[in-house]
């Protein structure tokens, strides 16, 4: 059925206000397409713009419908609520699209298909981490399974036989070295469709003393093995089992049939396997082999690609993609942004520029695509786009040293947020220590005229689990002094009791729960601090033990959010538990919990509002901070071995030699992956992930300065501490290397 000329008119109406790239996403008509854009481009406003008028012009609807998939669930969100928006203002209903993450897309795909699924569909999905027992078991089977290579491990580089080192040794291996290479390896093989054979295939064609990737083969069979074992599944297993699911000819054309075409954002943090279930849902049922008949649109930008040190994300993958359209005149680029002003702008692309320039042959491919920023034009309907600058808009300092730094970034927020009440601000910083440090020091020097907001103490929502096992611990031993003191604390923290000297009170548990006649009578502020003791062990004789969270929760007068929370972390272990009601199994799976910190808080209110807030300080790291922006942003501590740092090796993990395996094994698979023949060697995959992480370490400056719209105020002190664990230890030290040139050209 042809559109209607109103219909036709509104689509045109809609192209106009985009810009250029955006045009050419909303132009889209099949095939494929990828999309490179600079910050602040509007990327998911494009797309959800393009996505409205593919909704529109090919009449989608709930049986042939377009997929959006994006990186985060807050991501889809937002880009679900332009897209209806958008179809809003078309005059047409909000079907015929279907926005989601990766792994929901993929998990949404294998429960589809239960008898295809190979993972039973009510499996429980973990994020294991380093001190999971998923992998502490793995580690100990490979062990025992694997003794002589054990023992090539432990004498090291070198080992005189001493029985307290070996004992030092066997720690850090058990519970350090092993669970690393583990947690690395196994996530990184699996997002990449390898196997445990592939992974050996691949150690037998390197030079290896230590066999890294022998180990980490070993390592993966027992971790899939207690997967299988325990019904469990983890979230790289989503997308194997989604493309298990298709493998079926049948399923895959029903899939196929139903997707009209794929858009995917934030591309660059995407892994080989993911890329492959896009490019499957993607294709023409008819000619499925034929990666021209796809309909995938990927947007991305490579220079903000800060996620492939950490995880299985490469920006290779996009940039081929990029490169692949390209030569067939399919790349569109999105250049212009109306975020920043034009001397902000002009320091983000001076900065891309110098490291491209000073980046060496040797160290690989150059960190950033050279894709410069330039501002809208003036015709553009962003309202307030590069908005005139504050102060000088870019401003450089060499504080003597972090405290300094701390005093001047304070005088500065609070200058700013007098002349301009309506405006907000954010100190970005490489690792939460610096921002708890900032923190502090803000809020002794500016108590009242400051209004901060520390992310990483809001995110800290795991106090929300410590809580409850610091609770459950004393209701289930109430006569230890030490759970009895840790819960009396946490009460007089959450305000729930009176402040008073808790020593006095904990050496002897039963006389201060349950005083007899001859004892001495207790203060009120004790007395009360008893009631509410016992009215905790009460509880724990009336209520079923899967109630005792949500009513501790309430005990500690917990907000919205912290309910949710507790609310989230009771059904949590229900789920672990298995049936289990037993307090001494939730103990377990609590302590568990809180040990590996793998434990998301829920949030009522949006956290970008919250952030964003007119008139407060947020202090956020620059990873958090990507996709949002401020009227000013602090960036400190630009020193040497913060930005770009180096790859660091725990002084207790030397005795192997100077780099660590994980590293070398993540260097290795991906120049496997890369098809760079031979694989590389120890030395030459150590050389590798170090260049890897001074380039993303690099993009993460890049995206940390291009949050700022009106003032990009930057410092490098003189003096600062090696370890942020130990913030008074002061010494001298180096700018980081893109700072004295930055300073000399932004005077």
């Amino acid at each position: 059925m042809p559109l209607t000329t109103a219909l036709e008119s509104k689509l045109q109406e809609l192209r106009d206000r985009l810009r250029p790239g955006q045009r050419e996403l909303a132009d889209w008509r099949g095939g494929t397409l990828a999309v490179s854009a600079v910050p602040g481009a509007g990327k998911s406003t494009g797309m959800a713009i393009a996505a409205a008028m593919a909704i529109a012009r090919n009449q989608l609807n709930a049986r042939c419908y377009l997929v959006i998939v994006t990186f985060t669930r807050s991501a889809a969100a937002n880009i679900k609520g332009k897209i209806r928006a958008t179809l809003r203002e078309l005059g047409l209903p909000a079907t015929g699209f279907m926005v989601n993450t990766l792994h929901g897309l993929a998990w949404a795909i294998a429960r589809a298909h239960p008898d295809q699924f190979g993972v039973n569909p009510d499996a429980t999905l973990i994020t294991p981490s380093r001190s999971h027992r998923l992998i502490r078991t793995a580690v100990e089977q490979w062990i025992a399974a694997n003794p002589k290579h054990y023992q090539r491990l432990l004498e090291g580089q070198q080992f005189d036989g001493e029985e307290t080192e070996r004992l030092r040794r066997q720690s850090v291996l058990r519970t350090e070295v092993l669970p690393e290479l583990a947690m690395t390896i196994i996530r990184e093989a699996k997002s990449s469709g390898l196997q445990p054979d592939d992974l050996r295939q691949i150690s037998n064609q390197i030079p290896d003393d230590y066999g890294a990737l022998e180990i980490a083969a070993g390592l993966y069979e027992f971790y899939q093995a207690q997967l299988a074992q325990r019904n469990l599944i983890d979230y790289d297993e989503m997308i194997l089992a989604a493309l298990r699911v298709l493998e079926d000819p049948a399923i895959r054309q029903h899939w196929q049939n139903q997707v009209f075409a794929v858009f995917e954002d934030e591309a660059q943090d995407s892994s080989p396997l993911q890329t492959r279930l896009l490019e499957i849902l993607a294709a023409n049922p008819n000619q499925p082999n034929d990666l021209r008949q796809m309909n995938l649109v990927r947007v991305g930008d490579p220079n903000q690609a800060i996620n492939s040190t950490f995880t299985p994300a490469d920006p290779i993958y996009f940039r081929e993609f990029c490169q692949q359209c390209e030569q067939q005149d399919r790349l569109a680029t999105m250049t212009q942004a109306g975020r920043s002003s034009d001397r902000i702008i002009a320091a983000a692309n001076f900065t891309l520029e110098l490291i491209n320039q000073r980046w060496g042959k040797q160290q690989g491919d150059r960190p950033f695509r050279r894709q410069l920023i330039e501002p809208v034009a003036i015709t553009d309907p962003q309202p307030n786009a590069n908005p005139l600058a504050l102060g000088k808009g870019v401003e450089l300092y060499t504080p003597d040293d972090i405290y300094q730094t701390v005093e001047s970034i304070g005088q500065r927020a609070i200058e700013l947020f007098q002349q301009h009440p309506e405006s907000n601000a954010a100190v970005l910083v490489r690792e939460n220590k610096q921002g708890e440090f900032v923190a502090r020091e803000l809020r002794r020097l500016y108590p009242d005229q400051l209004r901060v907001y520390e992310v990483g103490q809001r995110d800290r929502q795991s106090h929300v689990p410590a809580d409850m096992l610091t609770l459950l611990n004393f209701v289930d031993r109430p006569h230890s002094p030490d759970y009895l003191k840790a819960a009396l604390t946490t009460l007089a923290e959450r305000h729930r009791i009176p402040t008073q000297d808790l020593n006095a009170l904990v050496p002897f548990p039963e006389q201060f729960l349950y005083p007899g006649l001859l004892d001495p009578p207790q203060s009120e502020a004790v007395a009360q601090a008893r009631r509410f003791c016992t009215s905790l062990l009460r509880a724990r004789l009336e209520l079923p033990s899967t109630q005792l969270i949500p009513f501790l929760a309430l005990a500690l007068n917990y907000d919205q959010n912290e309910l949710a929370t507790a609310d989230k972390l009771s059904d949590r272990i229900a789920q672990q538990a298995q049936g289990d009601q037993a307090l001494p199994t939730t103990l377990r799976i609590l302590s568990e919990i809180v040990a590996t910190e793998q434990f998301d808080p829920i949030d009522t209110d949006n956290p970008e509002e919250r952030y964003t807030r007119s008139g407060q300080l947020t202090i956020i790291t620059m990873h958090k901070a990507k996709g949002l922006d401020w009227d000013a942003v602090f960036i400190p501590f630009l020193i040497e071995n913060s930005i770009p740092g180096s790859q660091w090796i725990p002084p207790q993990w030397q005795f192997l030699g100077t780099f660590t395996l994980a590293e070398i094994a993540r260097a290795q698979v991906r120049s496997h992956l890369h098809q760079k023949l031979p694989p590389a060697t120890a030395a030459i995959a150590w050389e590798a992930a170090k260049n890897l992480k001074t380039a993303e370490e690099f993009r993460l400056l890049y995206v940390a300065m291009t949050r700022a719209k009106r003032l990009l105020w930057m410092a490098a002190e003189q003096q600062a501490p090696f370890t942020w664990n130990k913030p008074n230890n002061l010494e001298a030290r180096s700018p980081c290397p893109v700072f004295p040139p930055l300073q000399q050209a932004f005077v």
